[in-house]
């Protein structure tokens, strides 16, 4: 008999979580499985009391992940079916997901449920063609502890990203010397991320970029975009990112920095 329960610690499904990066067929994007996830609601999938699989869901009801070892006795899509047409107590309402197409496995799985299917985000990855290695025409220099408040307070007005969240998200990056800003005469004009995996996936870095309103369009975000990669690949990682489907400039940017977009972020709303 298959028992759902709510997971506490993600630690308890480390192993699962590194066999679900494993069937992956490209790096996964950063923010939604590093960001998003952790603060998500995980559920341990129990068979005969031993732990068989695992899915996540956020606040707003979207899973982002779903994983079911090859041991279980119940079949993925079984299982599947079950959870999304709201027959379990325990995990209550799904309205979709968020699933990028480098997730072959949950991927089909949604896909045989889904009712609606859109583009959410376009994800980005380094390449090799010699066009576009040139440096840039921006330095970046790593954000202090003593510049946290003003790059708070500079994402704030930039994309209206909530002013808790951004303080423990932005003293974790300065801490790991992976936040860096732009500066001119004393102001900040710009902010990137050159973000390193610890788990699941190594040997990448995944870029973010802020630049502030009144500088957009003047190519700015191209050139910190190209500073981020040099970044990356002086430690010898390969650069990602990712943007919205409707963020025109920032896939200009991103293309004219040289990474190249395979893969697609979907998102689906169930039957």
């Amino acid at each position: 008999m298959l028992d759902i329960q709510k997971i506490e610690s993600i630690a308890t499904i480390e192993q699962f979580k590194e066999h679900y990066f494993a069937q992956t067929t490209a790096p996964l994007d950063g923010m939604w499985h590093f960001g998003f996830v952790p603060m998500s609601q995980h559920f341990g999938f129990y068979e005969n009391n031993s732990l068989v699989g695992y899915c996540c869901i956020n606040s707003e009801g979207y899973l982002l992940q779903y994983y079911l070892s090859p041991v279980a006795k119940i079949s993925p899509s079984e299982l599947f079916l079950s959870i999304t047409q709201k027959n379990n107590h325990i995990i209550r309402s799904i309205t979709g997901a968020f699933v990028s197409t480098a997730e072959p496995h949950f991927l089909s799985l949604c896909l045989d449920n889904a009712a609606s299917v859109i583009v959410h985000s376009l994800m980005y990855c380094g390449t090799q063609h010699k066009a576009f290695q040139r440096s840039s025409d921006v330095t970046l220099t790593i954000a202090t502890t003593e510049q946290l408040d003003i790059f708070i307070d500079f994402a704030v007005m930039a994309i209206g990203a909530p002013k808790e969240w951004l303080t423990g998200y932005f003293k974790g990056l300065i801490s790991r010397q992976e936040l860096f800003g732009y500066w001119k005469n004393n102001q900040l004009i710009a902010s990137g991320e050159c973000r390193k995996f610890d788990q699941y996936q190594s040997g990448y870095a995944d870029l973010g970029i802020i630049v502030h309103s009144n500088f957009r369009g003047k190519g700015i975000a191209t050139e910190v975009i190209r500073s981020l990669v040099s970044i990356a690949e002086k430690q010898s990682l390969i650069p990602i990112c990712s943007t919205e489907i409707d963020n025109i400039g920032a896939q200009k940017a991103i293309s004219a920095a040289g990474l190249v977009t395979k893969h697609r972020i979907t998102q689906i709303q169930f039957k």
